[in-house]
């Protein structure tokens, strides 16, 4: 494949030259079980919802507190997915990212993506970031910068794919010990891990050791640098924000209401402890500002073009993620009716939106 206009030289230079790797094709659209705005009962009614509707993959988020108090949940998203797991059939699952290094052990990490693997019959790529302090923070162990974040995650990773390799694990390290550590029930074809990057540094440490790429940088560039340190074309995640409903300003409103804080941006948000500290930090934010970068209202059109950013830098798998806990069931018909038939249409259909492991990844 060859990326679209939009996508650098260098991007189509290594792909052309690469020769293997995964089988770009057209892009994969996915839903976002946002954990923040919704209850575990209906999160799991509305997985199945959306495989109904269409959608090739679906993404949850880990979080032990949502980001503002209006937004009003925070279930644990790992029993969550158990449910989804047993209640989806085709659907690709993945965590839209856990962080193995604070709230939980990178070798409880392991053990918790190979059983839902197992359970999903093979549909579950582990997603993994150096993620937030609003969720991290709670085990009481502090909140390191970001340097030591990066070493942290980089330490975990390799202890996760040995063990999701099978056999016996030990390792002492300057962050983590693992003392004897095996999974029991794990699928025979190992279990994909993305990791989310935001710059230079996170591209250069994680791209070597990732099957996929996690990201919200529609930047053809970027996408091409990790590819480059991966040394293969692997599937690239991007994530985009849409706020649908009847009333373009309605939509507008909660989209302001529950997710003004993206206006913060990711090195501010990352270091805010709670949902206090959120609202803090986006008092200033208008509602026009808004709406200037989240696509609000029916108008399929637009919703469509929100996407485009993404195709154009290369995303092979883009998820949508709907404001507003109350709307997904209506969205969902909506997406299912005219959203996801317009997508394909502009952007084509994808027949094998599934991330393999890659075939060099060792145990």
């Amino acid at each position: 494949m060859v990326f679209t206009t939009a996508a650098t030289a260098r991007t189509n230079a290594f792909l052309a030259r690469s020769g293997g790797g995964y089988n770009y094709g057209m892009t994969a659209f996915g839903y976002s079980l946002l954990c923040e705005q919704r209850g575990p009962v209906e999160l799991v009614a509305d997985a199945v919802a959306a495989e109904r509707a269409g959608f090739d993959f679906e993404v949850i988020s880990d979080h032990y507190f949502p980001w503002l108090d209006e937004m009003g949940h925070s279930p644990y998203a790992w029993s969550v997915l158990g449910a989804v797991a047993t209640a989806t059939r085709r659907v690709g699952l993945m965590t839209y990212v856990t962080c193995p290094t604070m709230r939980y052990h990178p070798a409880v990490v392991a053990q918790k993506a190979a059983t839902v693997a197992v359970l999903s019959g093979g549909r579950f790529t582990l997603g993994l970031g150096s993620e937030e302090n609003l969720n991290e923070h709670v085990v009481g162990a502090g909140w390191p910068g970001a340097n030591v974040r990066h070493e942290m995650l980089a330490e975990a990773v390799p202890i996760i794919r040995k063990l999701l390799g099978g056999g016996y694990v030990n390792h002492s390290g300057p962050h983590f010990r693992v003392d004897s550590a095996k999974l029991w029930d794990r699928p025979d074809e190992g279990v994909p891990i993305a990791v989310a990057v935001s710059g230079k540094r996170s591209v250069k440490t994680f791209a070597p050791v990732s099957d996929a790429m996690v990201a919200v940088n529609p930047d053809a560039a970027f996408v091409g640098a990790f590819m480059e340190q991966a040394g293969a074309a692997v599937p690239a995640i991007g994530q985009q924000l849409i706020s649908w409903g009847p009333d373009a300003d309605a939509a507008a409103e909660r989209a302001h209401t529950l997710f003004r804080f993206f206006a913060g941006g990711w090195k501010v948000n990352v270091e805010l402890p709670g949902p206090a500290g959120f609202a803090a930090a986006s008092a200033c934010v208008r509602r026009e500002d808004v709406a200037a970068v989240v696509p609000c209202g029916p108008d399929v059109a637009t919703h469509v073009e929100s996407v485009r950013p993404f195709v154009d830098a290369g995303y092979t798998h883009v998820t949508l993620a709907q404001t507003g806990g109350e709307t997904q069931t209506e969205f969902l018909e909506f997406a299912g009716q005219q959203l996801l038939p317009a997508l394909r249409e502009e952007f084509g259909s994808c027949d094998a939106p599934g991330i393999p492991v890659r075939s060099w990844s060792g145990t």
